[in-house]
């Protein structure tokens, strides 16, 4: 699947000259946390979000005011750049100009990347320089829960089902050889030696994934717990 699969159209707008009401009436109205901003071509210029509008003088939730020598020490370029955010009118005042953004094409597990990475609830989609869409955190957890699990027509033996549990763990260093694994009428038994707990979960999860397994059961221990096969 790619960006064009699951993104968000038409897409919810704002403009510079929009007030920062308006703006914040929009994003509630649609329940959106924030919107891309377009000039009156079109074009994409910005993005305000609910965090641009969070720290407002109008609601007395402004920057804490600090000591006198802290704003000593900070520039006068940040000190006038927080204060345009607390009591800016427009649009054009808060929102942020620099904007990451993709294309139609781009495969999920990018845009999952891009989102994690750059600490983003949403990201823009191009085709040409024009808006065509937005994918959010949302549009990907829409797209997991549309999925169905993979469909199992019950023709899998069991030295299957243990060829295809090793095959899922290979080349991880937590997975475990061909002989820890025993599969018996479809009920995989897994034995071993785990250094962590959270080895022992992937390890199950890795049986769990291949279809055609109706049961997982672990006898994995940690070291200087004897076990017999």
């Amino acid at each position: 699947m790619r960006a064009l699969d699951i993104m968000t159209t038409p897409v919810i707008t704002a403009t510079t000259d929009m007030t920062i009401q308006a703006a914040a009436r929009r994003l509630a109205d649609h329940h959106i946390s924030g919107m891309p901003v377009v000039d009156a071509d079109g074009k994409m210029i910005g993005i305000v979000s609910a965090g641009d509008l969070l720290h407002r003088a109008e609601l007395g939730t402004g920057a804490k005011r600090r000591p006198w020598w802290l704003d000593w020490l900070s520039s006068t370029r940040d000190l006038a750049a927080t204060y345009v955010k607390e009591h800016g009118h427009f649009v054009g005042d808060v929102m942020k100009d620099r904007v990451i953004s993709i294309t139609e094409d781009i495969p999920l597990k990018e845009i999952a990347d891009i989102l994690e990475r750059r600490h983003i609830k949403r990201v823009p989609v191009l085709k040409d320089g024009a808006l065509i869409g937005i994918v959010s955190r949302s549009n990907l957890i829409r797209a997991l829960g549309s999925l169905e699990p993979p469909h199992d027509d019950g023709s899998h033996d069991d030295a299957e089902l243990r060829a295809a549990i090793v095959l899922e763990m290979h080349g991880q260093r937590w997975g475990l050889p061909k002989g820890s694994v025993l599969v018996k009428d479809g009920v995989v038994h897994l034995w071993g030696v785990i250094n962590t707990e959270e080895e022992g979960h992937a390890i199950r999860v890795a049986a769990e994934s291949v279809p055609g397994v109706r049961r997982v059961e672990s006898h994995l221990v940690y070291p200087g717990v004897n076990i017999s096969l």
